[in-house]
């Protein structure tokens, strides 16, 4: 993505984040920027760097595959692939812009790739943990190359933590990036007919001593 296309894209997302607490764009990378990255992680889970995602923090994290059906792969920078340093640099020239156009305070990323089974899929759920408020924005980057409508595994965002329906749907097409406000959009993760890869991040405040 060239510099002028990254900071149209930035302004949007910041202006649909302030506006109704989450933003999608649809073409954040090209189709080589996605299949490099996917082949990424593939080689990563092919030499076991994956392993089954749990739900909570710390000691009392736990393995409920019937909630949260994903295994991932933390992205570290100091052993990040070319790509994976691209995608890294241009989530954190998005960080830069809201805290420059919202004020957000954002202070670091973190990042991991995701892959769902088919049938696979992450109930409703806030990202915030509810004793840490450093998660602030919540970033999912699809890396699914040719998506079809009946493959189904579509990421259902709710206006808000009390919403009863979801204001929208969005299918896991390759490029797409999702943001949303942590503390305040739910969203579900629906099961889906084929292997989903995504990269999901969360831009982060620095946490303060208790």
């Amino acid at each position: 993505m060239d510099d002028a296309r990254a900071s149209e894209v930035q302004e949007e997302i910041c202006a649909a984040l302030a506006s109704r607490g989450f933003a999608i764009a649809q073409v954040f990378l090209s189709r080589e920027e996605v299949l490099a990255l996917r082949e990424g992680g593939e080689r990563r889970r092919a030499a076991g760097e994956f392993h089954a995602a749990r739900i909570g923090r710390g000691a009392s994290a736990q393995r409920e595959a019937a909630v949260r059906g994903d295994e991932i792969c933390w992205l570290d920078a100091a052993s990040a692939t070319a790509p994976e340093r691209a995608l890294l640099a241009l989530l954190d020239a998005l960080r830069l812009a809201l805290n420059r156009e919202l004020f957000l305070g954002l202070a670091e990323l973190e990042a991991h790739f995701a892959r769902y089974a088919p049938g696979a899929g992450y109930a409703r759920h806030l990202d915030r943990f509810r004793d840490d408020d450093a998660r602030a924005i919540s970033l999912v980057l699809y890396l699914n190359d040719a998506w079809r409508d009946e493959d189904g595994g579509a990421l259902r965002i709710f206006a808000s933590a009390g919403a009863q329906e979801p204001a929208c749907e969005v299918l896991p097409r390759g490029g797409t990036l999702v943001a949303m406000r942590s503390d305040a959009i739910a969203h579900e993760v629906a099961p889906a007919r084929a292997e989903r890869w995504s990269i999901a991040g969360w831009l982060r405040r620095r946490e303060v001593a208790r």
